[in-house]
């Protein structure tokens, strides 16, 4: 019996298709390099932090090799790089409350930090071919990307405050989209599930740059404030340490995006809510993105566009659906067409529903599950 684990692993070495403009799951290894801003007098405390940071990180699976580098230039600037096996151990453990705690000890010396993510698409040595290809684990061809940079965030609110949440999360005037003269809010689209809430932008530009906007906006500032009573998670936005906490652990990364060639301006935006079994967040985001490049190729999908959210056991998949949801085939919307697939990684499974029930009811049921509701759909004029 083949398991879907063993499905997903050997679709890694298909060819990637033009229409995949954003992933994570190509298999090949991973360059981070984290730019670091240190404190005046605070080099020393910085090294000690990051030679403790390096001994822990040697032991985290997919881990390859570290290099610190310091500024001929400006002795406070600070390189990171890392290299890594592939992307999805990196972000396993940089999402990890375990990362969380181990980079604490940074921030007390550190005045700024930015942080990007590469795929090694080529590299000094002579070409890689045949085994020695497999061995460095090179993408055979880079990403044509269609120049927006989605992102997620994720947070719960206390049972019971789920209505009054929606509400402040609805009612509120739109920040200014233009940010710079080369970073611009293009979408800004907000759904909850039960006390989960999950609010996906779209931006031109500069990720960093457009949220740094948005927190600045007195018209965002004022909901956040709002729904503070609200949260699960305490925060204090006037606290820049309580803040960045909470921003960490609500980051909600994009890992694979994928458009259909077919467009339909009247298209309609969902999203779904995977609730995944332990530790299955990663394999079950791998193998919706599988399942959403083919079906980029069956002019029959409903599903126009798809990006795929996924921290821990957390998955999101936010859908442009033609026609809507209702009248779309449950299997091609859910991304599922195996009702096994969905009770081997997910939680969606209805015991009550009785596993006699047909495929297509089945589906249809987890479908209405994974539903998440719209509370804001927002697009930036020209965007």
């Amino acid at each position: 019996m083949t398991t879907t684990s063993e499905r997903v692993a050997g679709s890694r070495a298909r060819q990637a298709s033009q229409r995949v403009s954003q992933s994570v799951f190509d298999g090949s290894r991973l360059r981070v390099v984290l730019l670091v801003d240190v404190y005046d007098g605070a080099q020393q405390q910085f090294l000690e932090a990051y030679e403790q940071l390096c001994n822990q990180v040697a032991s985290v699976p997919g881990h390859v090799s570290d290099q610190l580098c310091q500024s001929i230039e400006n002795p406070s600037q600070w390189l990171i790089t890392s290299e890594w096996e592939s992307a999805p151990p990196f972000l396993a453990w940089v999402n990890s409350e375990e990362h969380v705690a181990m980079v604490e000890p940074l921030h007390s010396c550190v005045r700024d930090t930015r942080s990007l993510r590469f795929h090694v698409v080529r590299e000094t040595g002579g070409p890689a071919t045949g085994a020695d290809r497999a061995e460095r684990r090179l993408q055979s061809s880079p990403r044509i990307g269609d120049g927006v940079i989605r992102h997620a965030l994720t947070f719960t609110v206390k049972p019971g405050s789920e209505e009054i949440v929606a509400k402040i999360l609805a009612d509120y005037a739109s920040p200014e989209p233009q940010v710079d003269d080369t970073t611009r809010l293009c979408r800004t689209s907000l759904f909850m599930h039960g006390n989960r809430v999950v609010r996906a932008i779209e931006v031109r530009g500069d990720l960093l740059s457009a949220l740094r906007h948005v927190s600045r906006q007195p018209e965002v500032r004022a909901v956040e404030e709002a729904i503070n009573p609200h949260l699960e998670q305490d925060r204090d936005l006037n606290d820049p340490e309580s803040a960045r906490v909470f921003f960490t652990r609500a980051a909600l990364p994009a890992v694979h995006h994928v458009t259909a060639e077919r467009m339909d301006a009247q298209a309609e935006r969902y999203a779904l809510y995977y609730p995944t079994r332990a530790d299955g967040g990663m394999k079950l985001a791998e193998l919706l993105a599988r399942q959403d490049e083919a079906a980029a190729d069956d002019p029959r999908s409903p599903v126009l566009r798809s990006t795929i959210f996924q921290r821990d056991d957390c998955v999101v998949r936010l859908i442009d659906v033609r026609g809507g949801l209702e009248a779309a085939d449950p299997g091609q919307a859910l991304g599922l067409s195996d009702p096994g697939q969905v009770a081997e990684l997910t939680t969606l499974e209805d015991n009550a529903a009785g596993a006699s029930a047909s495929k297509d009811g089945r589906l249809a049921r987890f479908l209405e599950r994974a539903r998440m509701d719209l509370v804001t759909d927002r697009r930036s004029p020209d965007a």
